[in-house]
């Protein structure tokens, strides 16, 4: 197996403003999650969020600690939430083993026990996408499914943004110390998510694409209100989010996305909305 991590540094929202494509890019977009048999990862400093995935095919992937994080374990001081984005697979966390079909997710707690990652068919292997916040007390670990989750319907056919927003890791399903996720599903039709746009300054996000179809793209918008930018994503690809940015996107086709956020505040409704017609 092999291990990659990289390290991103915040950027102040007026330096941003004179980004380059290739800049931005640079500093936000993750191209690269899952590989035949590697962990990829981005410590990100914006609330120390970890943002990976792991494509196990012909072994058992473990969750390897790294440089950055300065512990012998990589959950020694983390939570986790864990989203199987492929086949079947499993997850082993200490003595315990926990089975995870698509669209599946898990919540770990912190603590001294190492994680490893399994596919039950290397033909069909298993894609687990994840995102990691510090943790101040270990929460139990629990997996969620939509039957679990609460489950809220919003936007229409006509104005281009009927979706399902499923949380899953979230306070109101399981407690955590900080990380919050969920899933959000658009019906075909519909290319908007998040909008009217908001941001929460209190906490970052992080948004993973996928079902995206083959010769199709998303525009994820980010940026201060008055000052937007954009970056074109590719299915399986994911974005880092600014607590002072907005996070939104069009895409060609209709797609699934998921959500993680971090920081001091667990309230998903605390948002600053701008309107529609005031985005530039």
């Amino acid at each position: 197996m092999k291990t990659n991590y990289e390290l991103r540094y915040a950027a102040h929202p007026e330096d941003a403003k004179h980004y380059t494509t290739s800049r931005l890019r640079k500093d936000f977009l993750i191209e690269k999650l899952f590989a035949t048999d590697e962990v990829n990862m981005v410590y990100s400093m914006y609330d120390r969020l970890v943002v990976g995935g792991a494509m196990p095919v012909n072994e058992s992937l473990h969750l390897e600690t790294f440089e950055h994080l300065k512990q012998p374990i990589f959950l020694t001081s983390r939570e986790l939430g864990i989203f199987n984005v492929g086949g079947k697979g499993k997850v082993k966390v200490g003595n315990d083993i926990f089975e995870l079909d698509y669209k599946e997710a898990l919540y770990l707690g912190r603590g001294k026990r190492e994680v490893y990652f399994e596919s039950n068919d290397k033909n069909n292997p298993a894609k687990f996408y994840f995102n990691s916040a510090t943790a101040h007390k270990n929460y139990p670990d629990k997996k969620v499914t939509k039957a679990d989750a609460e489950i809220v319907e919003l936007g229409s056919l006509e104005t281009s943004n009927h979706r399902k927003i499923n949380k899953l890791i979230v306070n109101q399903v399981l407690p955590t110390c900080q990380l919050q996720m969920g899933m959000t599903e658009l019906a075909p039709g519909s290319v908007w998510n998040t909008m009217p746009a908001h941001v929460h300054a209190r906490r970052m996000e992080a948004y993973f694409y996928f079902e995206v179809p083959t010769d199709q793209s998303v525009c994820h918008f980010m940026g201060e209100v008055d000052e937007t930018r954009h970056i074109w994503m590719q299915n399986e690809q994911a974005v880092l989010s600014p607590e002072w940015s907005i996070h939104s996107a069009a895409a060609t086709s209709n797609y699934t996305f998921i959500w993680g956020m971090a920081g001091e505040n667990l309230d998903y409704g605390d948002q600053d909305f701008s309107k529609i017609i005031d985005l530039k």
